[in-house]
């Protein structure tokens, strides 16, 4: 069952090594929405059409949800999980948001992967566009999703993120150019 729709989340761009990150968070410091760097009001557009009944108020977002993204990218890669996150969601996307929180760092997993744990064998597609829809990137590690040959695929935030963070992580893929690293 989703949790209670939030009455005010506050929005803040936040830098980040991988360029300007947006974040939504609400009052009880629950991260509902982070986007990469786009247009201010592309994001503020995205986050109205998620939390419509919500006062959407731009300022500093809870200090510990920063230092938490200062020490991931920093090395500590387990901070990621230390940031609480809700989103709003089918009970579907859900689950595979929850089965992305659940791929330690440094690990990869296919679509096929994660269909199969989620015992639905036969929805690869499914997951990917659940995967696509995620939005509350980088914590929710969407990123960790890559193709079942091993290669970089398809990222809201471009490849060359993806890959960024993939290698900060110490995970192995196959790199564009088809060669193992």
């Amino acid at each position: 069952m989703p949790a209670k729709p939030p009455e005010t989340l506050t929005v803040e761009r936040y830098p980040s090594p991988i360029d300007g990150l947006w974040l939504a968070v609400d009052e009880a410091g629950v991260l509902r929405m982070l986007h990469f760097d786009r247009a201010e009001e592309d994001f503020l557009h995205s986050v109205a059409r998620s939390y419509p009944k919500a006062q959407l108020v731009k300022g500093r977002v809870p200090s510990s949800v920063r230092a938490h993204l200062d020490a991931y990218f920093a090395g500590d890669l387990a901070a990621l999980a230390r940031i609480p996150t809700g989103a709003v969601g089918s009970d579907f996307q859900r689950s595979v948001w929850a089965e992305l929180k659940a791929i330690p760092h440094g690990e990869t997993r296919s679509y096929g992967a994660l269909a199969r744990k989620l015992g639905k064998p036969d929805a690869s597609r499914a997951v990917g566009l659940a995967n696509g829809s995620n939005p509350i990137a980088v914590v929710v590690p969407c990123h960790r999703v890559i193709g079942a040959d091993g290669s970089l695929t398809g990222f809201g935030g471009g490849l060359p993120r993806k890959k960024w963070l993939l290698e900060h992580e110490g995970a192995h893929f196959v790199p564009p150019t088809g060669r193992l690293l």
